[in-house]
């Protein structure tokens, strides 16, 4: 698989999440070629705190010993929070792959500073399905990054 082919099936994960009412946010976990691990927000569907996109492709890789995240690539369709940077940075993984960094920046300055390797596509898709879900939905959006509504 190539890039484009990983960052495709981070998108197919964002478009279920919103296929299934939830925030449109995907990631993969790949590992030599391979995805390993999937996920995308499930903040709504399951009333949860912590299940973003990163963090639900992490949870479905199970419990690993901390070597196997020494040769991984996060993708994820939009940029990570801080819950989600911090959950890179105590796994020591190495790359992240960001769709688009527009309709929200994370930590990724932090993620530098620490020695990831952080590639923004700057994808218009991404950004354009964000951006379609928080004007049809802009009270979930401004509720899940947890600031006041402009």
């Amino acid at each position: 698989m190539t890039l484009d082919l990983f960052m495709d099936a981070a998108i197919q994960e964002a478009q279920r999440g919103l296929a299934a009412g939830g925030i449109p946010i995907g990631s993969v976990v790949v590992k030599n070629g391979t995805i390993v691990g999937r996920g995308h927000n499930l903040r709504v569907q399951q009333g949860s705190a912590i299940l973003h996109a990163e963090m639900s492709a992490l949870e479905t890789l199970g419990r690993q010993p901390a070597m196997f995240y020494q040769d991984v690539t996060l993708y994820t369709t939009l940029s990570p929070c801080s819950m989600c940077t911090g959950a890179i940075l105590l796994y020591k993984i190495p790359r992240v792959v960001i769709g688009e960094n527009h309709t929200f920046m994370g930590e990724e300055a932090l993620l530098k500073s620490r020695g990831v390797k952080v590639t923004v596509l700057d994808l218009p898709q991404c950004r354009q399905m964000m951006q379609a879900f928080i004007k049809g939905t802009p009270q979930l959006w401004y509720e899940d990054i947890g600031v006041e509504q402009a």
